[in-house]
């Protein structure tokens, strides 16, 4: 059959072979048909057993193919061929770029018991065909692009124990026969625009242990009867229109671990049966209509770690007993009518990290034993009626990342022992109080806060000039106080509007446009003179550096594109010529992968436009497939000289090296080949792209789902494999996201690692274009000094991070004429704007865990991008700082 394959491909053509051998309902002329459909070059060859290929598990006789797995494969094309698998039991087309509808064939799979078609670009209506697969028991349809109703076909699907479909454009309601699903064990639909009510009898006769069904159009009443058989263990009904009350029979579901209804219309008490759930650790009830008070029985859920009832209309006071909670890690309470004292035995608690009992009507006094719990991270007690006096023990809050204290009652001063709080990162809100006195130097200690807001107090003296210590400020407010005196010369209060010093009668210097020490003398008018020429003369200086920076890139541009153009008309000659040019020299260092690169198809496929991936700054990056099936990535060189060939074996030795470097982040020459004046590199291909297309085309897509951990993991991955490089001293040359690969788990790895050594400016083997570097990324200081250094590759990463942190490219028109993303981020305050507001609302909007991290990051890439070489960290302090942020959460 594989040479009957084989004779039709040659003389018959690839479409009308497949439906030949199709037709002759033999499993291994359909893998031929699919491999030929799909492209899967990695399969074997027509000669070779298919059932040994990667992804394929036959019957026992090894005729018929059973499982077939082709998920994270990056697979597009038709799959309806695979419908002429009968004996199919278990198919995975997840994590691919497959288009169109679900072929309605699948319906003749009458074996299959699991179908996993997630994570693809599927569209149209659910097929009615697939109610035929009565043997089915998991369906996974979800994060695709598929509309209409969920077809009631699919109810002739006894056997059905997980069926997912989330993530998509479904309608309609849930049908009622979706309860009739005995063996039911998890329904996920969230994230649709599903209506009407739940089924009444859902849960009544099924196994169901998870429904999630956040993020629709759902109404009506949780029905009791999901709580009936007790079997229930996550219910996530999150941003939908529900209402009613929590059914008393939840405690029936004493295996109940997770509980999240916000965003609701829920009315009524939580009940005291909540008690009964032994098993509970996460109750989120917030953004409601419930009421009532907090029922103590809470404290019988001995596992519980967060409880989340904001925004509701509960009253009375903090149940005592809920300090018997010895797991809880968050509590959230604010903006309900609450009120007494600050609940002193929650507080106790060594593992809370999260107090959140702003926006209500406490009226108590902070306890001076606040901070006897070493882990607590957020206490945000605003918006309180809180009284009395900060006690100094705040001090001892060492693990705070951020202190909401303002609109309250407060009186006294500023205890100098926040300045004791180093890991004070988000916030430090004492606004909207009674609070007087000096503001005290020790808070200049605070070098990682971003947001300082002290306004509408009755603080007195001048503003210390210790201030300058907070090298992290984006946001400051000394606004409505009694302070005299020159405001600092310090960047992030003159970029900070005047409204931020405005309402102290007694201060002066900018952004305030009341001058300190003006005076009408004619001494004071030569020193206001000679401050006049010193400004003209710092502009007409700041104009010259800016012609000469804008001139030296315009020229880098005109000769690359000249480059370019010449290595194009090259190639198309070179490609319209019969025979490949002679090929110098060539290895490959890594032993198994010898016999599986052909150096001639690597030549031909670099002169071919067609297999392009990328443009960079210092070569041009083709995919390569080989005849062993094997593709790489190939990089050829864009030299103006012939100074590498003319240097060929210390090349060679310097590219050995490279491939020795032992470190997971960095992308490994693993050969070369060299024809002519032309060096190409052998890499390997990764399925994921470059960190560019991540950020800028992938966020693009209706299907794309904010992952922020994900980012976090790559930015750290980048920085420690930069770090690397700079501990075996290698300067990168031009790091950017579109230097930057992505395996297929996501693994980010550094390209371009051995332009640093083959085309090194310094030592003559390059023109002076080599330092330029990919625009956006280029540091200022570059402009004058033509050289690349260590600090230089910490601000071209701080720019990556930032493009990590909001999805912006590095330029845009948006940010305006002269201003790229480093400019655009830096100039935030000055335009008014927080800090959240220059973050990807897609991510930091998610969760208030990925906001906090988020913030923490901006703080990092605010200090990479630094305009002074000498203030920015080195890489291994990055990658300290990040993995710090990783591990708070």
């Amino acid at each position: 059959m594989g040479f009957l394959f084989l004779f039709c491909l040659l003389f018959i053509g690839a479409f009308s072979c497949a439906q030949l051998v199709i037709a002759q309902g033999n499993d291994e002329a359909t893998m031929l048909a699919i491999r030929d459909e799909l492209g899967v070059s990695w399969w074997g060859s027509n000669n070779s057993d298919f059932c040994s290929w990667i992804g394929i598990r036959c019957s026992l006789d090894q005729s018929t193919v059973e499982m077939l797995d082709l998920s994270h494969r990056e697979l597009r094309g038709n799959v309806t061929p695979v419908s002429q698998l009968r004996a199919l039991k278990w198919l995975d087309l997840s994590n691919n770029f497959l288009h169109g509808s679900i072929p309605s064939a699948f319906g003749n799979l009458s074996e299959l018991e699991f179908l996993d078609l997630s994570s693809n670009k599927f569209g149209g209506l659910i097929p009615m065909e697939l109610g035929r697969l009565r043997n089915l028991r998991s369906l996974n349809m979800s994060d695709n692009l598929l509309t209409g109703k969920i077809p009631n076909e699919l109810e002739a699907l006894e056997m059905l124990q997980e069926f997912h479909i989330s993530g998509n454009g479904l309608n309609g309601s849930i049908p009622s026969w979706v309860g009739n699903l005995t063996h039911l064990i998890a329904f996920t639909a969230y994230e649709n625009v599903l209506e009407g009510k739940l089924p009444e009898n859902l849960g009544s006769v099924s196994e169901l242990q998870l429904l999630n069904l956040h993020s629709n159009y759902l109404e009506g009443s949780i029905p009791e009867s999901i709580f009936a058989l007790g079997k229930l263990e996550v219910l996530i009904l999150t941003q939908n229109r529900l209402t009613g009350t929590i059914p008393n029979s939840i405690w029936k579901c004493t295996g109940l671990s997770n509980v999240r209804i916000g965003n609701n219309r829920f009315v009524g008490t939580i009940p005291k049966a909540i008690g009964n759930v032994s098993s509970l650790r996460y109750f989120e009830a917030d953004n409601n209509n419930l009421s009532g008070e907090i029922v103590p029985e809470f404290s019988l859920c001995s596992n519980l770690t967060l409880l989340n009832l904001a925004f509701n209309g509960f009253t009375g006071t903090i149940p005592q007993e809920l300090g018997q909670l010895g797991n809880l890690q968050e509590f959230i309470v604010s903006g309900n009518s609450l009120f007494g004292d600050i609940p002193t035995t929650v507080l106790k608690n060594k593992n809370l990290s999260k107090l959140d009992l702003s926006n209500n009507r406490f009226n108590g006094t902070i306890p001076g034993d606040i901070c006897n719990n070493s882990r607590l991270q957020f206490l945000l007690l605003g918006q309180n009626s809180i009284r009395g006096e900060i006690p100094p023990e705040i001090g001892n809050c060492v693990k705070l990342l951020d202190l909401e204290l303002g609109s309250n009652y407060l009186t006294g001063s500023i205890p100098p022992e926040i300045g004791h709080i180093k890991n004070l990162q988000i916030g430090l809100n004492l606004s909207f109080n009674h609070l007087h006195g000096s503001l005290p130097p020790e808070l200049g200690k605070l070098d990682k806060l971003v947001s300082l807001d002290v306004s509408n107090n009755q603080l007195s003296g001048n503003i210390p000039s210790a201030l300058k210590g907070m090298q992290s400020l984006i946001e400051v407010n000394f606004s409505n106080n009694l302070l005299t005196g020159p405001i600092p010369t310090f960047v992030p209060f003159q970029k900070s509007s005047n409204l931020s010093f405005s309402g102290n009668k007694g201060l002066c210097g900018e952004p305030l446009s009341s001058p300190c020490g003006f005076s009408n003398s004619s001494n004071g008018g030569n020193n206001h003179h000679k401050v006049s020429c010193k400004i003209i003369l710092a502009v007409i200086g700041s104009g010259l550096a800016v012609f000469v920076s804008v001139t030296i890139v315009v020229l880098l541009f005109m000769l690359r594109e000249r480059r370019e153009k010449a290595a194009k008309e090259a190639g198309v000659a070179e490609e319209g010529s019969n025979s490949l040019p002679l090929i110098i020299a060539g290895n490959v260092f890594v032993e198994n992968l010898g016999q599986a690169i052909d150096f001639d198809a690597v030549v031909k496929a670099t002169l071919k436009d067609s297999n392009k991936l990328n443009n960079g700054t210092f070569s041009t990056v083709y995919k390569a497939v080989m005849p062993s099936g094997l593709v790489l990535s190939v990089k050829r060189l864009k030299s103006m000289d012939r100074t590498i060939i003319h240097h060929q074996n210390k090349m060679i030795k310097e590219l050995e090296r490279l491939s020795k470097l032992c470190h997971g982040n960095l992308m490994r020459p693993i050969g070369f080949v060299i024809y002519e004046d032309t060096v190409l590199l052998l890499h390997h291909n990764f399925l994921n792209g470059t960190l560019a297309q991540y950020l800028h085309e992938s966020t693009k897509e209706s299907s794309y789902k904010p992952d922020w951990p994900t980012r976090l993991s790559i930015a750290i991955g980048v920085a420690e494999g930069l770090a690397f490089l700079h501990h075996v001293a290698l300067i990168h040359l031009d790091i950017s996201a579109s230097n930057i690969l992505l395996d297929a788990d996501f693994r980010p790895l550094v390209g371009e690692i051995e332009i640093s050594k083959l085309l090194d400016p310094s030592r003559g083997t390059a023109s002076i274009s080599a330092v330029a570097g990919s625009f956006g990324y280029i540091p200022p200081e570059y402009a004058y000094t033509m050289q690349v250094t260590a600090p230089g590759n910490v601000y071209s990463y701080g720019v990556v991070l930032l493009e990590i942190l909001t999805t912006r490219q590095p330029v845009e028109e948006e940010f305006g004429e002269g201003i790229d993303l480093v400019k655009w981020v830096h100039g935030a305050p000055g335009r008014g704007e927080t800090p959240e507001q220059i973050l990807d609302a897609k991510l930091s909007t998610v969760s208030f865990t990925w906001r906090r991290e988020m913030l923490a990051a901006l703080k990092v890439a605010l200090l990479c991008t630094d305009s002074t070489p000498a203030k920015r960290p080195k890489l291994k302090k990055v990658v300290e700082m990040l993995q710090e942020i990783n591990n708070s959460s």
